[in-house]
């Protein structure tokens, strides 16, 4: 047992100088302290998050990142490299959060929730979000120093990944009556058929019963490893390093919520990020590819392709409207 436990740990930790080791305490303490104040005393009571609140939290959330990367560059041995690699994951993860965010809202609507819940539901999404993407990175880590060629699977998957997102229509369906872990749900837990002012369970004539609410958390919860399918290889792709991945991975995931109330009424307008996207997939597939040839893609060549992929992909969503949205051409 031991054995085992030391080779799962080595997998994980076994590459973390002492300087990472001490930057992942000073994440966790990060990361603790603002979920513990966001809920017991920021939001203790439900209610809705207005756009300017939205907007100070981003830039919050944008800027602690930043300055966690600029610990990276300054204290930790891989220095600029190491910065630059948790930027491209996180700009990366930030990035495929979007899609995240526009399935989740359609996920809201669809159940008919409550704006004044939204924060809560997507707390607790989130905390789930912590725990799964740290279970999917430790496995990740544990096959790759097991079976380093289980990257070059990874690669073929993002280019096809970023191929399939590319020809995508854009115009995302939910089916939660398909969905067989709410159907799972629906056929054995006892339900409750009213949301009990925002609470996920409730005790009602001794019995335990669970709200719409939570059915709502089970199925973000599992739009969420969806997400995590495409964007933990990618970040495998960018670095090996498991402290880089899911710092940077946490950091995004921590900014989705506050960007979910800034772009909500917005999203839609930045329809070319989906292509942006893909092409990111399809670049980090293809480097991690050429690794068979020994061609190595440097990598600040490759935060470079992604912040300029990014960047022109909101500016012409901007610039140039879609289709639909383009005035009719008038008939002389």
């Amino acid at each position: 047992m031991l054995v085992h436990f030391n080779i799962l740990g080595a997998s994980l930790f076994g590459d973390l100088s002492e300087r990472e080791i001490i930057l992942f305490g000073i994440f966790g303490f990060i990361i603790i302290l603002f979920l513990v104040l966001d809920l017991g005393l920021f939001h203790k009571q439900a209610h809705k998050i207005s756009t300017k609140s939205a907007l100070y939290q981003s830039i919050f959330w944008v800027c602690i990142s930043t300055l966690f990367g600029l610990f990276i560059y300054l204290y930790d041995e891989t220095g600029a490299e190491g910065a630059i690699e948790y930027f491209s994951a996180y700009l990366t993860e930030y990035a495929l959060s979007v899609d995240n965010i526009f399935v989740i809202l359609l996920i809201l609507k669809y159940f008919k929730v409550n704006e004044t819940y939204y924060h809560r539901i997507l707390f607790w999404g989130i905390l789930g979000a912590i725990v799964f993407r740290a279970i999917f990175i430790f496995v990740g880590a544990l096959l790759i120093h097991k079976f380093s060629w289980i990257l070059y699977i990874f690669g073929v998957f993002l280019i096809y990944s970023g191929i399939r997102i590319y020809f995508e229509d854009g115009d995302e369906k939910i089916e939660p009556e398909k969905n067989p872990i709410l159907k799972f749900c629906k056929k054995y837990l006892p339900m409750s058929g009213v949301d009990h002012g925002g609470k996920f369970m409730i005790r009602e004539d001794g019995r335990l019963l669970f709200t719409p609410l939570f059915l709502v958390i089970v199925l973000i919860e599992t739009t969420d490893l969806i997400f995590a399918v495409d964007s933990i290889p990618a970040a495998f792709a960018i670095t090996q390093n498991p402290f880089l991945i899911y710092t940077s991975n946490i950091f995004a995931v921590m900014g989705l919520r506050a960007m979910f109330f800034l772009l909500a009424g917005i999203i839609d307008k930045f329809y070319l990020l989906q292509k942006g996207l893909s092409i990111i997939l399809f670049f980090i597939g293809a480097k991690m590819l050429l690794e068979i040839w020994h061609i190595d893609v440097n990598v600040y060549l490759s935060f470079t392709v992604i912040i300029a992929t990014l960047t022109l992909s909101i500016i012409f969503s901007v610039l140039i409207p879609r289709r639909s949205e383009q005035p009719p051409e008038e008939v002389s």
